[in-house]
């Protein structure tokens, strides 16, 4: 039996949309590297509009449009409950455990004025100071930070 989980995904049929539960695959080769989720094609599926709407901030009416009513037009994408509350509570890595790409979600960065940068550090729980040390310097020491069935492999 296949190791997997549930995300939702909205469908279309022949004259609406329907929010169902999809089986995610947990059995992939790339599951088991610390702190990191791996868009892969499950993650797009899931992601799908959370990303489309992400694009939508590229245009300047748009996040004048998203910052003068948050909900409301969430409330005009098909996405999950919980990820419309992730936007709106600016839950990065919830977005990403979720199905949004963080280059898609970065528009989010920029629609607060917020460089990726800091965006990214938000993320770490670093300080944007701390962060950009730790990129300068090579960015994160990969020990620790491989697949966990590696230690077996010598």
């Amino acid at each position: 039996m296949r190791d997997s989980r549930m995300l939702t995904q909205w469908t279309k049929s022949t004259d609406s949309l329907e929010l169902q539960e999809i089986s995610v695959a947990l059995d992939k080769p790339y599951k088991d590297i610390p702190g990191t989720t791996v868009f892969d094609s499950d993650m797009a599926r899931a992601g799908y509009h959370v990303n489309q709407f992400c694009m939508t901030l590229m245009k300047a009416e748009n996040r004048e449009r998203f910052l003068a009513d948050e909900r409301a037009y969430l409330d005009e994408w098909p996405m999950s409950e919980e990820q419309k509350q992730a936007v709106l509570d600016r839950d990065y890595n919830a977005l990403l455990k979720l199905g949004a790409n963080v280059y898609y979600f970065g528009k989010l960065f920029f629609t607060d004025k917020v460089s990726f940068q800091k965006g990214a550090s938000l993320m770490t729980g670093m300080s944007e100071k701390e962060y950009l040390a730790m990129m300068v310097s090579g960015g994160r020491s990969p020990e620790g930070n491989r697949y966990i069935g590696e230690k077996d492999d010598g």
